[in-house]
């Protein structure tokens, strides 16, 4: 018997979907905006994405509209907001170049884990862990800082301090949740394959613990 209703993770036209999408979008423009030294446009873009990015995850599991294109686009449109402001600042002189070679290193450090995961039976996904998302968030508070920290005045200077601060806060976690991966995958390698994945206590996060069913948001790009 047919069903009007599709399965939650085959969905595509959802209200977070589209949110993400939207997010995904703007990513152009905004890098344009940098370029073009729009500032205060571009940190209002910024901040449009920071909270659709938040919001899309809570409708997902307040409307039970968890998806698939869901859990690659969120993660997607994180990693090029980063990128677009990694090389819009790296052209003004805001950032180092070595800044940007360190963060991309790690994206590429991580690489081979999504198709290890697919040969162990695991569908590449692996739980974020919150060390993950709290790097992710560094780097996202850090670069609207620096962008305003190139302007004058004392509230230049203070944002421009504040940034770096989180900037490196962020890419020393960011490098540590990539080891967590490593060590997580390194896991369930051992375990052997079609085996199930270690038993984990209640909110556990650590590795070999699988995202819980509602609440994959971002679990299958590890941050």
């Amino acid at each position: 018997m047919s069903t009007l209703q599709e399965a939650p993770q085959d969905r595509i036209f959802t209200l977070p979907n589209i949110l993400s999408l939207a997010r995904l979008l703007g990513v152009p423009l905004f890098l344009w905006l940098v370029l073009v030294e729009a500032d205060w446009w571009a940190l209002g873009l910024l901040v449009f994405a920071g909270l659709s990015d938040w919001l899309d995850g809570k409708l997902a599991r307040a409307l039970n509209q968890t998806s698939r294109l869901g859990m690659v686009l969120d993660p997607a449109a994180d990693r090029l907001y980063i990128l677009a402001t990694l090389v819009g600042l790296t052209i003004r002189d805001i950032i180092p170049l070595w800044l940007v070679l360190v963060l991309v290193a790690r994206e590429v450090s991580i690489l081979p884990i999504a198709p290890i995961m697919r040969r162990l039976g695991y569908g590449a996904t692996l739980p974020v862990h919150f060390i993950g998302k709290a790097a992710t968030m560094c780097l996202l508070y850090s670069f609207p800082l620096l962008l305003l920290g190139d302007h004058g005045g004392g509230a230049a200077t203070a944002a421009r301090v504040i940034g770096w601060a989180f900037a490196g806060w962020g890419t020393g976690l960011y490098w540590w949740a990539a080891v967590l991966y490593w060590v997580q995958t390194r896991q369930l390698v051992l375990a052997g394959r079609g085996s199930p994945p270690p038993a984990a206590g209640p909110g556990a996060d650590g590795p070999g613990a699988r995202p819980p069913a509602g609440d994959q948001k971002g679990a299958e790009t590890p941050r």
